[in-house]
């Protein structure tokens, strides 16, 4: 993929929450996590951990978790990125901790979501979420924060017809602010 068709698969990814029940294949989420991690992070530190979550009882709780949104626990799988913060302030100090990890994890997030919908499957960022239910949930350990749970699968049609992006004269500042 190139160029323009590059760019038409971003504008044309969009988020699901409505999937088929349609298993997907263990090499398919590996080629998904492995786009991922191709993701930049600060000085390559990657203080990332991806879960795959494909237990019915786990992702309900994650549901649950995320505040009810019932279609997290409809995917066949959830990936929960999480972030380890300290990875991050090794180097980075307070920094690191405070905004690199949040920026590299919402990269490797972002690369999924591509990757899943070049690949033909539906995808939605949920970051609302109990950050202390969904770590209970994972049974992550204190380093290890959840940032993001993807659920992933088969979209149910129809698809949602895309958001209207706000128009570019209102995000685009040329030179600097005024």
């Amino acid at each position: 993929m190139c160029g323009d068709d590059f760019v038409e698969t971003l504008k044309a990814r969009t988020s699901i929450r409505s999937f088929e029940n349609v298993s997907i294949p263990d090499s398919d989420i590996q080629r998904i996590i492995e786009a991922g991690v191709s993701a930049p992070s600060a000085g390559n530190r990657q203080p990332w951990r991806v879960v795959i979550v494909t237990d019915k009882a786990v992702k309900e709780a994650l549901a649950k978790g995320a505040f009810g949104q019932t279609f997290v626990a409809s995917a066949p799988v959830v990936l929960a990125v999480c972030g380890v913060p300290e990875e991050s302030a090794e180097r980075y100090g307070n920094r690191g901790r405070d905004l690199y990890v949040f920026q590299d994890t919402a990269a490797l997030t972002q690369n999924i979501l591509l990757a899943a919908h070049a690949m033909g499957y539906g995808t939605c960022w949920v970051g609302a979420f109990d950050d202390e239910e969904v770590a209970r949930v994972l049974r992550t350990p204190s380093s290890v924060r959840p940032m993001a749970l993807i659920p992933i699968g088969v979209p149910k049609k129809p698809i949602p017809e895309k958001r209207q992006r706000r128009p570019m004269s209102e995000v685009v500042v040329t030179g600097r602010f005024a």
